[in-house]
């Protein structure tokens, strides 16, 4: 039975929510070298600069369950890509790395917000089609950072002022979300079959709590998680840096190593349903694990710009389901109420991106950005080892 018109329409409304997402902050990456250099920014002062948005994340991130239960997704979503927006424009444009790190942390702080909402909205409406779509959303995501990554590099071969660009950026994607959200579903979420799920009696529950299986669920579900934020954040903080002084590729190819790494992201998430239903969570976890810790470590073993730029787009490739995947589950956990799992792993993987940054920022200065970009590759074990918690082979219909 096909969908409900009201569900295709949301549909469209997550996806354009989710394109924003990507777009919005895709377009202020690649000029990051510029602001470094601009400000004056050693690269330990970068990288915590940089790591202010993931820090504005975990401050703010988990109050986005209890807005959802009140709002309702889709208007959180919103309301925060709005925010997000603003706080990225002010940031491209401050005259000093203390204002850019600000900008950046409130930026984080309701982007955190409008990433559970959107997920959450996904999740909603995805139960109503009764099958995975997420995947698809997230591949969507994509596309928006490879359009706001192409927007970049093309603002930087025409040599537009940071400012310009960023507020044609802000201008165009607001009025996008704005559009999104007439299409989302309407009211708030349902909640009902969840919080009835959250109330476990004292005997199924250890100490009045969550039962011990969904608190080590949680962990593994924010260890996956936080081995794809590694790997994003590789492309997003390090990929234009690395290329344009390690291997001293142009500016404008040198931006091209982030729209490798989401471009093969949106590939693998176009097709990553079709192999969730048929193989399974877990096996599709594994296989991209693996896909990170090769893709990358011939590119940092043979480094050159060509098998760089094919470097990332592998692990790109192999990181597509999971962060998806870690989310999905964590929304099914039991003894939660509505929106508290996915809140919860949704935060925590924020920590992959708050310490990712001034950890390979150290490294690169003691050692070489060659050497800090290793985390990529670890991340990718990281993630074979613990997608056990994923779901395994569904069964034949």
């Amino acid at each position: 039975m096909p969908p409900a018109p009201a569900l295709r329409r949301a549909r469209v409304g997550v996806a354009m929510l989710f394109l924003t997402n990507g777009a919005l902050f895709a377009n202020i990456l690649p000029r990051y070298p510029e602001i470094k250099s601009v400000l004056g920014m050693d690269a330990t002062t970068y990288g915590l600069a940089v790591a202010a948005f993931p820090a504005g994340a975990i401050t703010a991130g988990l109050a986005a369950a209890a807005l959802i239960r009140r709002f309702g997704s889709a208007r959180v979503a919103v309301i925060g890509t709005l925010i997000t927006s603003l706080c990225l424009l002010g940031a491209g444009i401050a005259p000093s790395g203390i204002l850019f790190a600000l900008g950046l942390f409130v930026g984080g702080a309701a982007d955190a917000i409008t990433d559970v909402g959107q997920n959450a909205h996904s999740l909603r409406v995805q139960r109503g089609y009764g099958r995975s779509i997420i995947n698809s959303f997230h591949a969507i995501w994509s596309v928006g950072a490879v359009i706001g990554g192409s927007m970049a590099a093309g603002a930087i071969a025409l040599h537009v002022p940071l400012g310009i660009h960023l507020s044609i950026s802000a201008v165009l994607f607001c009025v996008v979300a704005l559009v999104a959200r007439r299409l989302c579903l309407p009211g708030r979420d349902e909640t009902g079959e969840r919080d009835a799920a959250a109330r476990v009696e004292p005997a199924e529950a250890p100490a009045r709590g969550i039962p011990i299986t969904t608190i080590v669920a949680i962990a593994a579900l924010t260890l996956i998680a936080i081995a794809g934020a590694v790997v994003e954040d590789a492309g997003m903080s390090w990929a234009t840096l690395y290329l344009s002084t390690s291997l001293a590729a142009p500016a404008a190819l040198a931006a091209t190593g982030y729209i490798a790494l989401v471009g093969a992201q949106f590939v693998g998430r176009m097709i990553g349903d079709r192999f969730v239903d048929r193989f399974g969570q877990r096996a599709v976890a594994r296989v991209g694990g693996l896909l990170i810790a090769v893709g990358m470590g011939q590119a940092l073993a043979f480094p050159t710009v060509p098998g760089t730029i094919i470097g990332f787009a592998i692990a790109g490739f192999g990181t597509a389901t999971l962060i998806p995947a870690a989310l999905q589950a964590a929304d099914a956990l039991p003894g939660l109420r509505h929106g508290a799992g996915l809140t919860l792993v949704s935060w925590l993987l924020r920590l992959g991106f708050l310490l990712s940054p001034p950890f390979v920022g150290l490294i690169a200065d003691h050692a070489g950005l060659r050497t800090g970009l290793l985390v990529v590759p670890i991340a990718g074990i990281v993630a074979i080892v613990f997608a056990g918690v994923l779901t395994g082979r569904p069964p034949r219909r």
